[in-house]
């Protein structure tokens, strides 16, 4: 059985890449069945682990470009300020400038981070796709199905019945389907195993009291599938709010207080992660950043509790890769400021003007010095933003000066001085 792929997610995007990440799981999850521990909750925290050592470079790429802008944000709020309400287009090319410089001092770029987050994206979303799916990408977990499912397929009423679960209403389009309506054998065992791979343990039970003459199929079966979602006590196929009730009916508290442990630990690990990250300045006089940086506070109190509802109603194995994740996101990013906080910001500057030299050379422009911005520094960006407006004119001035001598022939900049020229002359 473990050849037969069961229905897995076909997106253009997502499809592939899910793909290959099912491969992933499926391989860790019969190398823990080799050693005698086939369990999905270890699995998931294991894969969790190699996913985000794989998406290192790219984190690691991100984050110091979070980091370095917390340290940078100060220097362009100064440029900002230092040409606010000037509109003209002298002003604007020289503040375009001087953040030019800014940033090529730091080695970052302004789509720096989102380039990052646009190739993580696609990953991490399939992800959820694997996880919530894992029969149909782990042979070994679609074979705890069998026989049973055979036989439901034979039975009289069994696909009624189990299309009418609580979760199956998002496998109606499949129900609807062409091949099931045909009785496609194969479409119908995958389309059952879809459904009952989200039912719970009542569930189970309501099926077996249903069909009574395969009550020893349907107990076989969730003997199989207990063993391999039983993790630490708790079953990862079904959700905290389900096993709260289930604990409570029983009487057992104990039972209740390790299912809110998931959402709990969910929301405790994000939020340490959101204060680990770099946080945004406020209160800096621009009325942007100030903004900004009171969204970002917000989203970082909402995530905590997004979390906590997500991973509550949601099955646990999901809630355990949430915490997983942000626990592994945490160490790294643990690690990351260390490095970043370790770095000789001058020894950066020195590094990154030589590369700036060099693109503003293919852009059109030669010569390009960072010397002015390098001595610039959080420390010392008050005193430069309060400069007079005679200083504020002559660095202007100088500005331009220098853009003209240093553009190349037939570049845009000189053709833009060449606009500007023309312009001068005919206003005398």
């Amino acid at each position: 059985m473990s050849g037969i792929l069961l229905t897995q997610y076909n997106g253009a995007i997502l499809g592939p890449i899910a793909k290959v990440l099912g491969l992933l799981m499926e391989g860790i999850f019969n190398v823990l069945n080799i050693i005698g521990i086939p369990n999905i909750g270890l699995s998931i925290i294991i894969f969790t682990i190699v996913i985000y050592l794989l998406l290192m470079p790219l984190t690691f790429k991100q984050q110091k470009f979070s980091k370095l802008s917390a340290k940078m944000n100060p220097e362009i709020q100064a440029i900002q300020a230092k040409y606010k309400n000037k509109k003209d287009n002298d002003s604007m090319m020289a503040m375009n400038e001087e953040t030019q410089a800014v940033y090529a001092k730091y080695g970052v770029s302004p789509t720096g981070s989102c380039i990052q987050l646009l190739i993580q994206m696609p990953v991490l979303f399939a992800l959820y796709r694997v996880i919530y799916a894992m029969p149909a990408y782990v042979g070994k977990i679609k074979e705890a199905f069998y026989p049973l499912v055979s036989k439901l397929v034979k039975e009289n009423g069994a696909s009624e019945f189990i299309q009418g679960l609580s979760n199956s209403k998002m496998f109606a389009n499949q129900f609807n389907n062409e091949a099931f309506v045909n009785g496609n054998v194969e479409y119908i065992e995958n389309t059952l195993i879809d459904c009952l791979n989200r039912a719970s343990t009542a569930e189970w039970t309501s099926l077996a009291d249903k069909f009574p003459s395969l009550s020893s199929d349907i107990n076989s079966t969730m003997t199989q599938l207990n063993e391999y979602n039983n993790f630490l006590g708790l079953n990862m196929a079904n959700s905290p709010s389900f096993m709260m009730k289930d604990a409570f009916a029983a009487g057992s508290y104990l039972l209740v207080i390790a299912a809110l442990l998931i959402p709990f630990l969910a929301a405790l690990t994000q939020w340490i992660n959101t204060k680990l990250m770099p946080q945004a300045s406020s209160n800096t006089g621009n009325d942007t950043s100030d903004t900004m940086a009171q969204s970002m506070k917000t989203m970082n109190m909402m995530m905590p509790i997004m979390s906590a509802f997500f991973c509550f109603t949601l099955p646990a194995g999901m809630g355990l890769y949430w915490i997983a994740g942000s626990v592994v996101r945490s160490i790294q990013q643990i690690v990351i400021n260390k490095h970043i906080d370790k770095m000789d910001i001058d020894e950066v500057i020195k590094k990154n003007e030589e590369k700036y030299k060099k693109k503003m050379e293919k852009s059109g422009v030669r010569g390009t010095n960072l010397n002015n911005y390098a001595s610039m520094n959080t420390k010392n960006v008050s005193s430069k933003s309060s400069m007079s407006q005679s200083e504020k004119d002559e660095a202007l001035k100088k500005a331009n000066e220098y853009y003209s001598k240093n553009a190349k022939p037939g570049s845009i900049a000189a053709k833009a001085n060449m606009v500007k020229e023309y312009n001068e002359k005919n206003n005398k």
